[in-house]
């Protein structure tokens, strides 16, 4: 079964990756861009809204709405290492810091007194805060979250299957509609609906079916370029790129979603990948291990996976990132309201829930011809954690090796770097029988 490495805090230097594909470069720099055209379209009092990864945020596209998303403020907040002072202001605050940090932060930032000095200038004050009910911990986060700023806070509830069907990702694009049961279809369209009242009521836009139609055609223009690119790696041997190449290119325009600039941004990702195919360009040239990443990426040391290309020729060459864009957002049809209920109506199975999500892997393990997985499982997120045992245990019985590493994706405090590298040595050496390059022994 699969080995496990319990994590202490420590003071270590994390590493940032090194950008290898102008895509993600690229990215990058229009998010800065567009972050400072929302602080200035605050300030001349334009509403914005403070959402949750899970919120069909297609809606504030269409109502040309700013927003900014909960886990991509985590993410950013990590990735400039504030994680410890954010958490430690949580904590004089009375609150636990230890308690979904993924999903917290944002409550963390809204404590800082010194927020407008945070990174990129700090988050304008928002005007809506909304979530979805998918977990307990969410809901009481974003109320005092809205606490925090005096703002009214807009809940989403959720629906849970009744079945199971197999295979989603073979149905959810165009049988969608048949796929998902009615109740749960008809119960979204008319939280949507509910969403959609709720914003024309408080910031004065309305809403558009024609310009929503007009944002699921550009987000399926956009996923098709993420299904070739994800098919081209898969296929692909040596590896082209590593998830330190696919998972900025994709991260950062699928919170841009719905707009012409993320449909050119993922067709330059995909056209770079074609590039390195057809040059014969690989992370590890002498490719002896294909490495899957599951769990949220390791936001404040996403130069970890990069030393194990370099030392053991051993690439992480998948992630949920390009592979929930491929298979899990595409949606074609004549109803833009309900197709968009579709694609939020599983999107919690398909990740967090067994046999959704074990069933999904090991697709995606075969495809790629996965050697081994190395699964990140944060304790203190019930979505993250609650089907850990099942997701282990259906990769093994598949015969895909399972390490296991305990830690918070955004909690710095939470990571050895020392313990967890040599976690993974461990089990790409006595897992999967790969030694070390000669001259990379210390």
């Amino acid at each position: 079964m699969s080995e496990e490495k319990a994590i202490k805090p420590t003071e270590n230097k994390n590493a940032a990756s090194v950008k290898r594909m102008q895509s993600a470069a690229d990215a990058s720099q229009y998010q800065r861009e567009w972050f400072k055209d929302v602080h200035k379209r605050v300030s001349e009092g334009e509403p914005f809204d403070f959402v949750n990864a899970d919120v069909p945020m297609e809606i504030l596209r269409a109502m040309d709405i700013p927003f900014l998303v909960n886990q991509w403020w985590a993410s950013l907040c990590s990735a400039k290492q504030m994680s410890g002072d954010l958490f430690g202001l949580m904590k004089e605050e009375g609150y636990p810091d230890d308690i979904c940090n993924y999903c917290s932060m944002g409550l963390a930032a809204a404590l800082d007194p010194n927020h407008a000095e945070a990174a990129w200038g700090g988050m304008p004050k928002p005007t809506i805060a909304i979530a979805r009910y998918a977990c307990d911990s969410i809901n009481k986060l974003f109320e005092l979250y809205a606490q925090e700023y005096g703002i009214p806070f807009y809940p989403i509830e959720n629906t849970v299957p009744i079945n199971t069907p197999d295979n989603w990702w073979k149905e959810v694009h165009y049988n969608w509609n048949e796929f998902f049961e009615k109740h749960r279809l008809d119960f979204m369209v008319e939280e949507l609906k509910g969403l959609i009242r709720f914003l024309e009521q408080t910031t004065g836009k309305m809403f558009s079916e024609t310009k929503l139609r007009e944002v699921m055609d550009l987000i399926n223009q956009q996923e098709e370029y993420y299904q070739k690119a994800r098919d081209l790696i898969a296929k692909t041997k040596p590896a082209p790129v590593g998830i330190t190449d696919t998972v900025p290119s994709v991260m950062i325009p699928q919170w841009q979603r719905g707009t012409k600039w993320a449909v050119e941004s993922a067709k330059k990702f995909y056209e770079e990948v074609k590039d390195a195919v057809d040059k014969g360009i690989a992370v590890c040239p002498n490719e002896r291990a294909r490495l899957m990443w599951i769990g949220r990426g390791l936001w404040f040391n996403l130069g970890f996976y990069q030393y194990f290309e370099k030392k053991y020729d051993a690439a992480f060459i998948w992630s949920m990132y390009l592979g929930i864009a491929a298979d899990g957002y595409l949606r074609y049809g004549d109803d833009p309201l309900r197709a968009l209920a579709s694609r939020f109506c599983g999107m919690e199975e398909f990740l967090h829930m067994p046999p959704w999500n074990t069933d999904w892997f090991i697709k995606a393990a075969r495809e790629n011809d996965i050697d081994g997985v190395v699964y990140l499982v944060p304790d203190n997120c019930t979505n993250a954690v609650e089907g850990s045992y099942f997701i282990v245990k259906a990769l093994e019985d598949a015969g895909i090796p399972v390490l296991m590493l305990r830690a918070d994706p955004v909690n710095a405090k939470k990571w050895n770097p020392k313990t967890m590298t040599e976690a993974v040595e461990d089990f790409l050496e006595n897992r999967l029988g790969i030694e070390p390059n000669p001259d990379e022994e210390e």
